[in-house]
């Protein structure tokens, strides 16, 4: 009788975990993950702006679009270089980021305009964390509602 008991549970359980996994299996099938680049709107990689909004805050014209977007392709290639060598220590890959980095900026000054850089650096600029509220000044609190009696 226990044989038949555990075999009986040991059968349910098999089912119902091969009906889960059939039933997520036609989930994922029917919503597939979007296919090709993110819409021209959002956000670039890391969370800076991407070609179209630097170009468009900064008034760029087509000439000079075209010369930053040459940067940017020529940055996001040495990056990809740079991730795919594996022989390269964490320090020696830092090093040559802010190489990279540097270029970047030194090219970047000569295309723009003065006034385009200032705003190009404050735009690419990584944005900080919001804080935490400093421990004297707790955020508010919602009020109090008194019980009925």
């Amino acid at each position: 009788m226990k044989l038949s008991k555990s075999l009986i549970i040991a059968t349910l359980v098999a089912g119902g975990l091969f009906a889960s996994s059939a039933a997520l299996k036609a989930q994922s099938a029917t919503n597939p993950p979007p296919a090709g680049p993110p819409p021209a709107g959002l956000r670039g990689m890391r969370g800076g702006p991407n070609l179209d909004q630097i170009a468009t805050a900064l008034k760029l014209d087509d000439a000079t679009k075209a010369k930053v977007k040459t940067i940017f392709d020529d940055q996001q290639k040495k990056i990809a270089g740079l991730r795919a060598d594996a022989t390269l220590s964490q320090e020696d890959r830092r090093t040559k980021l802010q190489a990279i980095r540097d270029s970047m900026t030194a090219q970047m000054k000569a295309v723009l305009t003065a006034e385009q850089f200032d705003q190009w650096q404050k735009m690419s600029q990584p944005r900080q964390r919001r804080a935490a509220p400093p421990p004297g000044n707790p955020p508010p609190a919602a009020p109090a509602v008194a019980p009925q009696q």
